[in-house]
């Protein structure tokens, strides 16, 4: 795993998170339709951020349980994980 978190990465925390499968292909095309379109709430993405918090060892951003789409909360989780903040 890199410090950077993919589309292929985010469909498994997806599948892992909140029980949904979806293609990755078909995530990285839609990338700015919003996780509810998806079958993706606001708990599954809690459940995805403390996920991702557990395996980096420090915390994300607080808004990032926020984001409407997988392009916005892929952009704002790497910006965090490149920092190193």
């Amino acid at each position: 795993m890199s410090d950077v978190l993919t589309i292929e990465e985010l469909a498994a925390l997806m599948k892992k998170g909140a029980g949904l499968t979806v293609d990755p292909a078909d995530l990285a095309g839609r990338s700015e339709t919003r996780f509810d379109e998806f079958g993706l709430d606001s708990l599954g993405l809690l459940g995805i951020v403390g996920e991702l918090e557990n395996r980096h060892g420090r915390p994300l951003p607080p808004d990032a349980d926020r984001c409407k789409t997988p392009r916005e909360f892929l952009d704002l989780v790497n910006a965090n994980l490149m920092s190193g903040a």
